[in-house]
């Protein structure tokens, strides 16, 4: 148990001490855009390129396992947001921002470090596969169901054109596949660029972790709408079950695979779910309140999940 906490400490220690930060010295918010852009259109880039770089592409072709684990994001998404449609009579664009929190967790952030300070160097594969697939899904059906429920009538091939050059020039997935050519053609990297692309990788969790606390710190937190326990539940415990259950279906799959799948589905509402609400200026206060109170919840549900990978509780075949 020491060993697990060791492990995800750091990481939660460093959201509290990022939260800490903003409460105790209430910076303006927009001092984060420049730390914002680094993680994103650099640090994580060079994650992910030199992660998908150094993978055999052999590794990387597994259809059955994109299958299950982007249809168990698929599922949570759509459990949350007609779950808060039918129960919490929210409309339909609020309720498919519910099932952005639901269904997408904090993957990029926090995925990838923890996941690999937990199992090894062989859950880069899967990390990067499981990371591109969900991201091309919720950043479709998410601006899609925006665009759906504005009230305006706008041209349907248009609309999917917007959608489709959105993702293919999201950097990190333009990271992703520089690093799948790369394994693919077997293209050296100068020894130089490798260090500093592992330099830059180096700074991607600590920055994200750091800036996740302070932006949920500066977030107002009045009360919880009751919706949002609901979604949080999807989230943490429903989202990994139906993991597990759909890797045992279309599985078997290597035990460090599975492993990474149960562990970045249980990890909580990714920063992203706010910064998409308030970029189409929907459900934005639960948005906030999703991030805040799932990260906490997540120090008890993510740890057990992890303590009950390394001691052997759950075991893939």
């Amino acid at each position: 148990m020491i060993d697990i906490l060791n492990l995800a400490l750091p990481y939660f220690g460093l959201i509290f001490i990022g939260y800490a930060c903003g409460k105790y010295k209430r910076l303006p918010e927009a001092g984060l855009e420049w730390m914002n852009f680094f993680l994103l259109y650099v640090s994580l880039p060079a994650l992910f390129f030199r992660t998908l770089a150094k993978t055999p592409l052999e590794e990387l072709n597994n259809p059955p396992f994109v299958i299950a684990t982007t249809l168990a994001t698929a599922s949570a998404f759509f459990i949350s947001m007609f779950g808060v449609k039918f129960i919490a009579k929210l409309s339909t664009r609020e309720s498919a921002m519910a099932g952005l929190g639901g269904g997408y967790g904090n993957i990029g952030y926090m995925g990838p470090g923890l996941a690999l300070a937990t199992l090894g160097a062989k859950a880069t594969a899967p990390v990067a596969l499981i990371f591109c697939f969900d991201t091309i899904f919720l950043f479709t059906i998410a601006p899609l169901m925006m665009v759906l429920t504005d009230g305006e009538r706008r041209p349907l091939l248009p609309t999917i054109l917007l959608v489709a050059k959105q993702i293919l020039l999201h950097p990190l997935i333009v990271a992703s596949y520089f690093g799948v050519l790369v394994a693919a053609f077997h293209v050296p990297v100068p020894v130089a660029v490798d260090n500093m692309f592992q330099f830059l990788q180096s700074a991607a969790a600590p920055v994200a972790l750091f800036a996740l606390g302070v932006t949920v710190a500066l977030r107002p937190f009045e009360r919880v709408p009751w919706e949002v326990p609901g979604v949080i539940l999807v989230k943490l415990i429903l989202h990994p079950l139906i993991v597990v259950g759909l890797l045992l279906l279309l599985g078997p799959f290597p035990p460090v695979w599975a492993a990474t799948a149960l562990l970045l589905a249980s990890l909580p509402p990714a920063l992203n779910v706010f910064v998409i609400a308030r970029q189409y200026d929907t459900w934005i206060e639960p948005a906030s309140t999703l991030v805040l109170v799932g990260t906490f919840v997540s120090v008890v549900t993510l740890t057990s999940v992890m303590w009950m990978i390394k001691t052997g509780v759950i075991v893939f075949p």
